[in-house]
């Protein structure tokens, strides 16, 4: 047998848990650091304000797979006086960035229903684009209790 030396199936499982440990630790910056980026790029600088647009999430979600959103701007949706576009960001999901979508004054009004994946617990965001620059900005924390996207 020589100098062969053997790994004890403790010794893989500490190394394999180690190593999604710092896989986690590695990809939450990143995610981050993507959720701040798309912050940053929809803001392009201006100040949002924290009423106007409606976030409506559970607060527990029991499967992370499929989380109900609702989203809302009370707007009279006219040539003049719109909203251009809400966009949903997750932080801490793979993709932080969910969905946008863009309205026009022929949509008649600023609200759209859809199901997202959440990988975890975390605080989602929704951002509002008006059609005088103004932007809107809503926060909701949903828990997970199980699945999601992240595994």
């Amino acid at each position: 047998m020589g100098d062969e030396r053997l790994i004890s199936r403790r010794q893989v499982l500490v190394v394999g848990g180690a190593v999604v440990a710092l896989g986690q630790m590695v990809g939450r910056p990143a995610r981050a650091a993507a959720a701040d980026a798309d912050i940053n790029r929809i803001l392009a600088g201006r100040t949002a304000k924290t009423t106007g647009l409606t976030l409506d999430v559970p607060s527990i979600a029991e499967n992370g797979l499929v989380v109900p959103v609702n989203l809302s701007v009370a707007s009279p949706m006219t040539a003049t006086d719109y909203v251009r576009a809400i966009h949903l960001i997750a932080p801490e999901n793979p993709v932080p960035l969910v969905a946008s979508f863009r309205f026009t004054p022929a949509s008649g009004r600023a609200a759209t229903s859809m199901r997202m994946r959440l990988a975890q617990t975390q605080d989602i965001i929704a951002i509002a684009e008006l059609s005088n620059n103004d932007v809107l900005i809503a926060k909701a924390e949903v828990k997970v209790t199980i699945g999601g996207c992240g595994g």
